[in-house]
């Protein structure tokens, strides 16, 4: 089974950071940073800091796991993480350089329910799970953030 690891990284003005994919034929949409768990990744919290590095040059405290998605094939783990400093030109994972991968562009949106609305958050079960966990309050109420 192929196991993804991604993360809800928060900045310090409780901001989230996202990553708008632009492909031709495609309608725009946004996803988390990370992606695939290799062979040689210690763990999965290894694996998401070196996507992390590669993908927006920046490292992240990951606080806890937030929630997990499974098909026959697939295991996606999303992490809750606070990240203080990242540059996305410095950015070195093999997507960027790779033939008709589409565009990849760094932003920044509100953490509310307003802000993750304005976008198209794929996978839609990680947007539905964080406009819920911030309707309840549950999102950063924790003490590792």
């Amino acid at each position: 089974m192929i196991e993804r690891v991604r993360a809800v990284l928060v900045t310090a003005d409780d901001t989230m950071l996202v990553i708008r994919r632009t492909k031709p034929d495609v309608p725009e949409y946004w996803v988390l940073p990370g992606g695939g768990v290799e062979e040689n990744d210690e763990s999965r919290e290894a694996a998401l800091h070196r996507e992390i590095h590669e993908e927006i040059a920046g490292k992240a405290d990951i606080a806890r796991l937030l929630h997990t998605m499974e098909s026959d094939k697939e295991r996606q783990l999303f992490y809750l993480a606070r990240i203080a400093t990242w540059s996305f030109e410095d950015r070195t994972g093999p997507e960027f350089s790779a033939e008709g991968r589409g565009e990849y562009a760094l932003e920044e949106i509100p953490l509310t329910v307003e802000g993750l609305d304005s976008i198209a958050l794929k996978p839609e079960e990680i947007a539905h799970v964080l406009r819920g966990a911030i309707v309840a309050g549950t999102l950063l109420n924790t003490s590792a953030l």
